[in-house]
C-alpha cells in the first residue's frame, strides 16, 4: 500500500457505515489497519454509525477519562472535593512525560489536577490524582475497575490511571462511548474541564492538545491518546441546538488523521440521517479482534508512520488537517489557572517532551508535540 494510499485509507476509513459490512468483508482487512469508531447521540443512547467497536484496543490517554470519571463520583460521595490538595508523590514525579515536572511533596488542588489532565495529559498528575483518592495507585485502579463495571463496559481493563503502556490494559470503542455518554449524563456541572482551550501557571501558557477545541462548529470535548501501539485516538464530543454527540475514533496514523476523522464524524452525526434505531445497550458483540489487544506498533512506531506523519505538517512544522470542518481559531486561545498552590517553591520550567508516551506524538522521533497555530489547508 502506497504512502498516499495508507494515509486516504487511515481518515476516510473511521467513516464507512459499517452495519451493512459483511463478516467477510471485515475478515480481509488486516488486522494492523483497524480503524474502530462509533458515533453516539448522548440523550438517547442511540449509536448512529460504528465500525468494529468491538475490537479491543490500547486505551493510551484515553484511559485519563476513566480516571476522570471514577475522581467524580468521589467528589459525588463526599470523600474529596475540588479544594483538596494533591500531594506530588515520588512515584507520581517519576512518571514519563508527557508531565508537569512537579517535585515530590509539591501541591496542587484537585480542581488544578483535573484542568491539567484534561489539557496537557500529564501522566504524573494522574498518579498523584489516584494517590490522592485510593490510597495507592493500585487501591485506584481497583476502584476504575469497578466503575468499568458497573458502567457496563464489559470488555475494557484498566492497570494504571494514565494509559502508559501495561500488560493487561485494553478497552473498546464500544466501551469507551459508553463512559463518555455517562460522563456527560451523569456529571454535566462538570462538563467545562472537557472543553478548556488552555491552561497557564503564571509562567507559561499550555494550549489543548484537542485540535478541535475552538475550531469545529460545538465542540466541548472530549480527549486524545497515543502510544505505538494503538496509534492516534480521539473521543469527540459536540453539541448543537441541544444535542450533543460523541464520537470515539482509534488507530489513525497521525495527530491530524485523528482530528480530521473526528470532525468527519461528528459533522456526519449532526447533518445525516442514519437508519435503524441500535443503542449502546443494545448493541451485540460482532467482528475480530475480541480475543486480543490489537497492536499496530509496526505501522505507527517505523519509518513508513514517520513519513506518513511528516506529509500532514507545512513547511514550518504547522498542522495541516483535512477537514473542511476544522476552522481557524477566531480568538486567542482562553487560558484558566492551574497550578501550584501558592507560596511553594516555583513552577518548574517548561521541559522538552523527550519521550512523550500515553499521549501525543513525542515519544516518536522528529514529531513535534501539536500547538495549536492557524490551521493550513
Amino acid at each position: 500500500m502506497s504512502t498516499s494510499h495508507f494515509r486516504l485509507f487511515a481518515v476516510l476509513r473511521p467513516l464507512r457505515f459499517a452495519v451493512a459490512a459483511t463478516a467477510g468483508l471485515l475478515a480481509s482487512i488486516p488486522l494492523a489497519h483497524a480503524n474502530p469508531h462509533i458515533l453516539v447521540d448522548v440523550q438517547t443512547g442511540r449509536v448512529l454509525e460504528h465500525e468494529e467497536a468491538f475490537r479491543k484496543w490500547y486505551p493510551a490517554s484515553l484511559t485519563k477519562l476513566m480516571t476522570v470519571y471514577t475522581v467524580f463520583d468521589a467528589i459525588r460521595a463526599g470523600q474529596i472535593s475540588l479544594d483538596t490538595p494533591v500531594v506530588m508523590s515520588k512515584r507520581a514525579a517519576a512518571q514519563p512525560a508527557a508531565k508537569m515536572y512537579f517535585k515530590p511533596g509539591q501541591k496542587l488542588t484537585l480542581d488544578s489536577a483535573l484542568k491539567i489532565l484534561m489539557v496537557k495529559s500529564a501522566n504524573d498528575i494522574a498518579v498523584a490524582v489516584a494517590e490522592a483518592i485510593g490510597g495507592t495507585q493500585e487501591g485506584f485502579v481497583t476502584r476504575m475497575n469497578g466503575e468499568a463495571l458497573k458502567l457496563g463496559m464489559t470488555d475494557s481493563h484498566f492497570v494504571n490511571p494514565n494509559g502508559l503502556p501495561g500488560k493487561g490494559q485494553y478497552t473498546t470503542a464500544r466501551d469507551l462511548a459508553v463512559l463518555t455518554v455517562a460522563l456527560r449524563r451523569d456529571f454535566p456541572q462538570y462538563a467545562s474541564y472537557f472543553a478548556l482551550e488552555g491552561f497557564t501557571n503564571g509562567q507559561q501558557n499550555v494550549p489543548s492538545l484537542n485540535m478541535l477545541i475552538g475550531r469545529f462548529a460545538g465542540a466541548d470535548g472530549m480527549k486524545t491518546g497515543f502510544i505505538c501501539a494503538s496509534g492516534f485516538n480521539q473521543i469527540g464530543s459536540a453539541t448543537r441546538n441541544g444535542r450533543t454527540i460523541v464520537s470515539v475514533v482509534l488507530g489513525t496514523d497521525s495527530l491530524a488523521a485523528r482530528a480530521d476523522a473526528t470532525a468527519n464524524l461528528l459533522q456526519k452525526g449532526f447533518t445525516s440521517q442514519f437508519p435503524g434505531n441500535e443503542t449502546l445497550g443494545s448493541l451485540r458483540p460482532y467482528g475480530q479482534g475480541q480475543d486480543q489487544v490489537t497492536d499496530i506498533s509496526a505501522d505507527i512506531c517505523s519509518a513508513k508512520g514517520a513519513k506518513i506523519r511528516s506529509e500532514t505538517r507545512d513547511e514550518v512544522g504547522r498542522m495541516r488537517v483535512q477537514s473542511p470542518y476544522i476552522l481557524e481559531m477566531d480568538h486567542d486561545p482562553r487560558f484558566v489557572f492551574a497550578g501550584l498552590i501558592p507560596g511553594q517553591d516555583p513552577q518548574p520550567a517548561a521541559q522538552p517532551e523527550k519521550v512523550a508516551t500515553g499521549d501525543t506524538a513525542g515519544g516518536i522521533a522528529n514529531v513535534p508535540v501539536p500547538m495549536p497555530r492557524p490551521t493550513s489547508f
